[in-house]
C-alpha cells in the first residue's frame, strides 16, 4: 500500500511538472475583452453529486486568460473541484501587463505580487479572480484537464452554493469586485472550451 502511495504522488508530480512547463505564451494585447456575464435564475435547480447538494444561484459565462491553474487531490472540496484556475479579463488578459506579476495559488487561493502596479489595483482586484471548477460531466472533466496556463477558456455553467450531507457548505462568490476570503466562484461548469488563438 505505501509503495502505490509512493507511485501515485510521483505520477501526479510529473503531472504537475508537465503541466506547468506546458505554457501558452500569446504576446501583447488583450485577449479576452469583456467581462464576465451573470445573470438570475428564475427556477434554480439542484444537482446531488455523492453525499453534497448543489443549488445553482446564477447563469454564468466567462471568457478569460488562465493566470494560474491549481490541481486538488486532498480535501472535502476537491471531491467536487478537482481544479482552480485563476482566470484574468480586460488589461488582466493581455501579456504585457501580466508579465510584471507573481502569480501563484494555494489553499484555494489566488494571489498576485508586482513591484509597480501597471494598471491600478482596484482594475486588477475587479478583472481577475479564482475560480473553483465542479465539472457537470465527464466531458467537461478532460477539458479541464486540457488546460494550460496562458490559455484563453470559454467557460459556461452557474454559480453554485454546495450543502454536504453533513452539515458542511461552500458558498461562491456572487460579485467580481470583492476580495479576501469568500470572494472566489464556485462553479458548476457545463462548457469548458480552449479557445486559444
Amino acid at each position: 500500500m505505501k509503495k502505490l502511495l509512493i507511485i501515485l504522488l510521483v505520477l501526479l508530480g510529473i503531472r504537475e511538472i508537465y503541466q506547468r512547463s506546458n505554457e501558452v505564451t500569446l504576446g501583447p494585447g488583450v485577449m479576452a475583452p469583456d467581462a464576465p456575464v451573470q445573470r438570475d435564475i428564475a427556477a434554480p435547480q439542484s444537482h446531488q453529486v455523492g453525499e453534497f447538494t448543489i443549488t445553482e444561484v446564477a447563469h454564468f459565462e466567462i471568457r478569460a486568460k488562465v493566470l494560474g491553474r491549481e490541481n486538488y487531490y486532498l480535501g472535502k472540496e476537491s471531491a467536487l473541484s478537482p481544479l482552480d484556475l485563476a482566470l484574468g479579463w480586460g488589461r488582466m488578459s493581455d501579456e504585457s501587463i501580466i508579465e510584471q506579476f507573481s502569480i501563484r495559488q494555494n489553499n484555494r487561493f489566488y494571489f498576485w505580487r508586482v513591484d509597480a502596479y501597471p494598471i491600478p489595483r482596484r482594475e486588477i482586484e475587479t478583472s481577475s479572480a479564482n475560480m473553483h471548477l465542479i465539472p457537470a460531466n465527464d466531458v467537461v472533466k478532460a477539458a479541464m484537464d486540457r488546460v494550460r496556463k496562458g490559455d484563453i477558456v470559454a467557460l459556461s455553467g452557474s454559480l453554485v452554493n454546495v450543502t454536504g450531507d453533513d452539515g458542511w457548505y461552500w458558498r461562491s462568490s456572487l460579485s467580481r469586485s470583492d476580495t479576501g476570503s469568500g470572494a472566489c466562484e464556485l462553479i458548476w461548469v457545463e462548457g469548458l472550451r480552449v479557445v486559444t488563438p
